[in-house]
């Protein structure tokens, strides 16, 4: 689990760093384009280690066993950090090319699969501290994600997306379903959910068993055993 914090801590610093040295406009630029930038390879970086600590979790999750759903997805979320990373997007104005398509197709899947999993973990855990914050910021990110398609719908009606700030958008998906991978460790930090499908065995013995009983030394097991003895 430390594994996992470090990387996203780390992951987290890169972006920033990348942010303060591009000097662009966030409202308007989305991240991809801060890959043309001079100190662009800190945004493959940043993706790299957010990647690296999805994955973390990932198995984590997966181990405990009632979290695999969870789990697949946040691996998932993990890959597609990485193909981000490695298949970087067109520079504005060229032609979609089948990097510019990897890294679109791949950003939103990953966009879909972290809130669904932070959903997916809350439910489960639900009524524990941390359950309605990670339920919120799961439909938080679920519903700025509508708001990343408006630009493209914008540009389908042959319009220029302009006053649309993109950019803006965005980093509040990215930042909430960050925020959903960090609180991943809050889950895996509470212990399995208890009680759910398993038989509570009956007080004395087994499940399904009923305990003998004894009233002293010369009871009702030694009239038993006279009983079988005349049969």
């Amino acid at each position: 689990m430390l594994l996992g914090y470090a990387a996203i801590g780390a992951g987290a610093v890169s972006m920033i760093g990348l942010h303060m040295a591009a000097g662009l406009d966030p409202l308007h630029t989305v991240i991809s384009e801060y890959a043309f930038e001079p100190d662009g390879w800190l945004l493959p970086t940043s993706l790299t280690l957010f990647a690296v600590g999805a994955t973390a979790f990932a198995v984590l999750l997966a181990r405990r066993g009632e979290d695999r759903k969870a789990a697949l997805l946040v691996g998932v979320w993990g890959l597609c950090m990485l193909l981000v990373g490695a298949f970087p997007t067109d520079r504005p104005g060229v032609p979609l090319s089948m990097s510019g398509g990897i890294h679109r197709y791949a950003a939103f899947a990953a966009f879909l699969a972290m809130p669904v999993a932070g959903l997916i973990l809350a439910r489960r855990h639900e009524g524990r501290p941390y359950a309605r914050a990670v339920k919120a910021l799961s439909l938080a990110s679920l519903g700025v994600l509508v708001l990343v398609v408006v630009p493209y719908v914008v540009r389908m009606l042959g319009l220029e997306p302009a006053g649309v700030p993109t950019g803006a958008i965005q980093r509040l998906v990215v930042v909430s379903e960050v925020a959903v991978l960090a609180m991943l460790g809050l889950v895996l930090g509470s212990g399995p959910v208890r009680g759910r499908g398993r038989p509570v065995p009956a007080a004395g013995g087994a499940a399904g068993t009923v305990p003998r009983q004894r009233t002293g030394a010369f009871g009702d097991d030694r009239h038993a055993v006279r009983v079988e003895e005349f049969v």
